[in-house]
């Protein structure tokens, strides 16, 4: 690494290139830096704290929300870059990108939204991440005025990438986590994707990418879990009970891994609760929740090592970037963390007074969507310009999915329950 730019080395000056040429204000940070710091400022980042992660901000001081989510995952992903030698700002960034795109209510209002947008291309929270990056968020403009977005390096942007094809090309959906089929771009954004792929069209996705993605599953299903016994959904003490262990298989299976026996998912958890850190009952005392966050720690670097063995086993022990390696993941490693996410999802994401909830919050993204096309002069001032500027029915109302997407759970609860007071028509 240059001690004075903080670069790494691997990266060329295409790497750096940004969609918009700018010129460097500061010689001593690198294109990588700033990158991060664009994300790090951006209004949509701070949405993310008012966001569900998997339970409403507000309804426990405990839980993530998409915010703290995301912070945790950049570090983790951080960490993974360092270790095998990309640049950990690309990494970095990535990971604090990565949820921005997501709507209100989680993946519940993104399944809302792909069924409103579902004549105009759809909607998916990683392709609405690359559109807010590029187009929506305010920092740089075109000459002509067009929006560039926060106008990220080449390098960057392909990082944040988790699914480098349009919807056409989206491989057949599994599981039932994966109702909607995945894509990373709409039609209207293809022109800043294909600059940022630089050419590429065989869906292999950078180390970078792959980095995120891990740091995210990592995140996710150790956190999840924790957040779930702290809430009093997850009894730890439960886990050795026949009828648990066969929701989690079949969790886990519908969800996560149809393809894995019901013995690999059964194994991944006695290796777990086998582990000396792993926490056998929790009751809440601060005693306890120390040893719970001892032994969150301890699987995050569990999951992490055991990829990058199995990276640099593969690779040696040169430093790796961009398209020079694929980030190798052990196959028992990848069922033990689905395993932490199913006992997440059989005990809070698909309870019966959860599943009531999600069904509310539908429908309050379909009422705000009517809203919204039958008055596009409450559109926030952004959008209503957006809507203005818009030449077809189609532009219009993917103008109002945006403006549906950019709100937290709060303000879109907010504009609903003005909407049915009968109050002002602005928010």
């Amino acid at each position: 690494m240059d001690i004075l730019t903080g670069q790494v080395a691997g990266y060329s000056a295409e790497d750096r290139e940004r969609w918009v040429t700018e010129r460097a204000k500061n010689p001593r940070r690198s294109a990588f830096q700033r990158d991060r710091a664009r994300v790090l400022h951006s209004s949509g980042l701070r949405r993310l704290g008012a966001k569900t992660q998997v339970v409403s901000p507000g309804s426990d001081d405990f839980v993530r929300n998409r915010l703290t989510h995301s912070l945790e995952v950049a570090q983790v992903g951080r960490e993974l870059a360092r270790y095998l030698g990309c640049d950990p700002d690309i990494v970095d960034a990535a990971c604090l990108s990565h949820d921005l795109g997501h709507p209100p209510f989680g993946h519940n209002g993104e399944t809302a939204l792909a069924r409103i947008a579902a004549d105009i291309g759809g909607f998916e929270g990683n392709a609405q991440t690359l559109r807010l990056l590029t187009r929506l968020e305010p920092k740089v403009a075109w000459p002509s005025g067009r929006p560039a977005g926060l106008n990220l390096t080449r390098a960057t942007l392909d990082a944040v990438i988790k699914y480098p094809w349009p919807l056409e090309e989206a491989p057949p959906v599994t599981g039932e986590s994966s109702r909607l089929q995945k894509f990373g771009v709409y039609a209207d954004d293809l022109e800043v994707f294909r600059w940022c792929r630089n050419g590429r069209a065989d869906g292999q996705r950078c180390l970078e990418a792959q980095l995120m993605d891990l740091a995210d599953d990592i995140s996710y299903s150790v956190h999840d879990m924790e957040d779930a016994v702290v809430g009093g959904h997850l009894d730890l003490s439960s886990l050795g009970r026949d009828e648990v262990r066969a929701g989690l298989v079949d969790i886990t299976r519908r969800w996560y891994l149809p393809e894995v026996s019901a013995e690999d998912i059964t194994g991944a958890l006695d290796r777990l609760t086998a582990c000396s850190y792993w926490q056998h009952d929790y009751d809440g005392s601060r005693r306890a929740q120390a040893s719970l966050k001892h032994m969150t720690s301890q699987l995050i670097g569990r999951f992490a090592a055991a990829a990058e063995a199995a990276t640099r086993e593969e690779y040696g022990y040169e430093p790796l970037a961009r398209y020079e390696g694929r980030l190798m993941v052990p196959e028992a490693t990848a069922v033990e963390i689905a395993v932490l996410k199913g006992l997440s999802t059989l005990t809070v994401m698909v309870a019966e007074d959860r599943l009531r909830l999600q069904e509310i919050q539908q429908q309050v993204l379909f009422d705000l969507a009517d809203y919204f096309q039958a008055k596009p002069e409450a559109l926030e001032p952004m959008f209503a310009a957006d809507h203005r500027e818009a030449e077809t029915d189609a532009e219009r109302l993917r103008v109002v999915i945006d403006q549906i997407a950019s709100l937290t759970d709060h303000s879109a609860w907010s504009v609903y329950h003005s909407i049915h007071a009968g109050a002002h028509d602005r928010f």
